[in-house]
């Protein structure tokens, strides 16, 4: 049996200097830590939470249209069309704020992305099942840069053959970048949880291959 290993860091232990990979093997996920100051935090999750044109997320399971409370926006450089959980969506122009998160991000990691996926959680209760982020129109073995604004949320990885977990909390205005085999290898996730009232946006800057 493989016991959960819980990871509280801190910007003293994961800065730019020293970054980190949090996965013990077979993959690379590097935790950034804050990239964002708390002022800097709370003006994009404002302005995220009312000028991002927010939808449920649908899903077809057993050929039946599934919606979720969590909502979602598909954003890019071009109008790239994005298919998961037999749904399609298609890109929408990058807002101002957007890009100014984009080129954070892109200095932070050393990588160059060409649209995001957004998530709102509204609150604790709403989370994300066990998945990998393998679709085909996704570069191999790309970074997928992952954004926290609004309530910090424990997030959580499971090998797929060693069933071994590694969880981690994601603080506000953090950033945690996936890459090399990690989607491979690895499944993550979301946990509901009760103690957190209050809503998250996740941005998770990806590359599509046209």
């Amino acid at each position: 049996m493989y016991t959960s290993l819980f990871l509280l860091l801190t910007m003293d232990l994961f800065n730019q200097n020293n970054i980190q990979n949090i996965l013990p093997y077979e993959g690379i996920t590097n935790y950034h830590g804050k990239v964002l100051s708390e002022k800097q935090s709370k003006f994009f999750y404002e302005r995220l939470l009312h000028t991002i044109d927010w939808k449920n997320d649908e899903a077809i399971i057993f050929g039946k249209l599934i919606k979720t409370k969590r909502k979602v926006a598909w954003y890019g450089n071009l109008t790239f069309s994005y298919t998961y959980s037999n749904t399609t969506k298609h890109a929408l122009p990058w807002t101002k704020e957007l890009l100014e998160l984009k080129e954070i991000v892109e200095k932070e990691s050393n990588t160059t992305y060409n649209s995001c996926l957004l998530n709102l959680y509204h609150s604790g209760d709403e989370g994300m099942a066990w998945h990998s982020d393998g679709e085909k129109m996704l570069k191999k073995n790309g970074e997928i840069a992952s954004l926290t604004l609004g309530a910090e949320r424990k997030f959580s990885f499971k090998h797929k053959t060693t069933k071994q977990k590694v969880d981690i909390v994601l603080e506000r205005g953090s950033l945690l970048v996936m890459k090399d085999t990690t989607q491979t290898n690895w499944l993550h996730r979301l946990p509901p949880t009760k103690k957190v009232k209050t809503p998250r946006i996740n941005l998770t800057f990806r590359t599509i291959i046209i």
